[in-house]
């Protein structure tokens, strides 16, 4: 397979570093020691002002101190703007995360599981592709652990959707782990998740420009799955997510189209970066490999959430075209995700066994299924 290959990094060590002085700012500008390594915000920001990349543990405290309270609303602006100006790193990245889940509600659900999911950001207005190919890879045999938000940037978010469709979205965690069991899927609601965002929402609206948290989301699964299939709009920020899960130890893909669709594309290829093994192998995807016909990017336009919902519904009750072919060959990804994919074999050649698995869900009515008892047990 040709491309990159990257080994993942991880979390690498922290130097020392020199003590900061507690300024006139209070307890927003003191310093903080954790273990041998000390940091404080006059120290990250002057980094990130000269461009240096922070490493993990330091962007892990940064944020750590955020979701505290402890930090003013101008340091975790000058926080977000300067890391996005220089471009985050994946130890940044790295550390952030950790600071998400480290902040998140626990919850005990299967490790071997997939998520299916994707940044937004990428302007396209597009149906709810992600949510489609999750239920349908779900229907098709894998565990799906969804994880994910009201729209952002789009009419209707995943959140937006399922709630149409009747899913319960803010269901008690500990109802969850028989849901997954019984129905093969559940979604766990961002927001209920990630209490302490609360003290990012304010600024990140005034700042009204796409800033780390965009990326941050897909890496912050409460029950961190082992598998995922994960749609990157940023191309620059694409590879690095990669490597933050090859980090993990997370199995699965990282893709972008050619198109600047967070998901596997159908108007033209797609850049994937498959993560097996702790290493990043970079390759790209033409659907035509796969059979699926060309679409024209206006065959994928969504609506609000009840236009989308229609169109879930449309897909499981066997409708076909663009929308069946883009889900089909997401959810053949997220099927690969959850069953291991392989650098040795050709992308397209193992997507071609999944995907006659996830025709076959939808053809047979398993999907429908799939949605319907989902419905049902989330209402009990």
């Amino acid at each position: 397979m040709a491309g990159d290959v990257v080994p993942g990094r991880g979390h690498l060590a922290v130097p020392r570093r020199p003590a900061a002085t507690a300024g006139a700012g209070g307890r927003h500008a003191a310093s903080r020691d954790r273990g041998s390594v000390t940091f404080s915000w006059p120290d990250i920001l002057t980094g990130l002002v000269r461009r240096e990349g922070l490493e993990s543990e330091a962007a892990e405290w940064a944020l750590n101190e955020i979701f505290a309270g402890r930090a003013s609303e101008v340091q975790l602006a000058a926080l977000l703007v300067a890391l996005r100006a220089k471009g985050e790193t994946e130890d940044e990245i790295a550390g952030l995360s950790n600071a998400m889940l480290g902040n998140a509600l626990p919850i005990t659900l299967a490790h071997e599981a997939v998520d299916v999911v994707g940044t937004g950001g990428d302007r396209a207005n597009t149906v709810n592709i992600s949510t489609m190919a999750a239920i349908v890879a779900s229907a098709a045999g894998a565990k799906v652990i969804k994880h994910g938000s009201r729209a952002a940037s789009s009419m209707a978010g995943t959140a937006d959707t399922l709630e149409a469709l009747g899913v319960n979205i803010s269901l008690d965690p500990s109802r969850q782990a028989s849901i997954l069991g019984e129905a093969g899927i559940v979604f766990l609601f961002a927001q209920m998740y990630h209490p302490a965002m609360k003290y990012v929402g304010g600024v990140r609206k005034q700042l009204a420009i796409q800033t780390t948290f965009n990326f941050l989301g897909p890496l912050s699964n409460p029950a961190q799955p082992r598998a995922m299939a994960l749609g990157v709009a940023n191309d620059e920020i694409a590879p690095v997510i990669a490597r933050v899960l090859a980090g993990r130890g997370v199995r699965g893909m990282v893709f972008r189209g050619f198109d600047g669709l967070d998901e596997l594309t159908t108007t033209s290829s797609s850049d994937v970066w498959i993560v097996s093994d702790s290493r990043v192998h970079r390759t790209t995807l033409d659907p035509r490999d796969l059979g699926l016909e060309p679409a024209a990017p206006a065959d994928l336009t969504g609506g609000d959430a009840a236009h989308n919902a229609t169109v879930v519904r449309d897909l499981v009750n066997g409708r076909t075209g663009p929308i069946r072919d883009i889900v089909v060959l997401n959810a053949a990804a997220a099927l690969l995700a959850y069953r291991g994919v392989s650098v040795v074999v050709p992308l397209a050649e193992q997507m071609q066994e999944t995907k006659i698995d996830v025709e076959a869900a939808l053809d047979s009515g398993a999907a429908l299924r799939t949605l319907d008892l989902w419905v049902e047990l989330t209402n009990r």
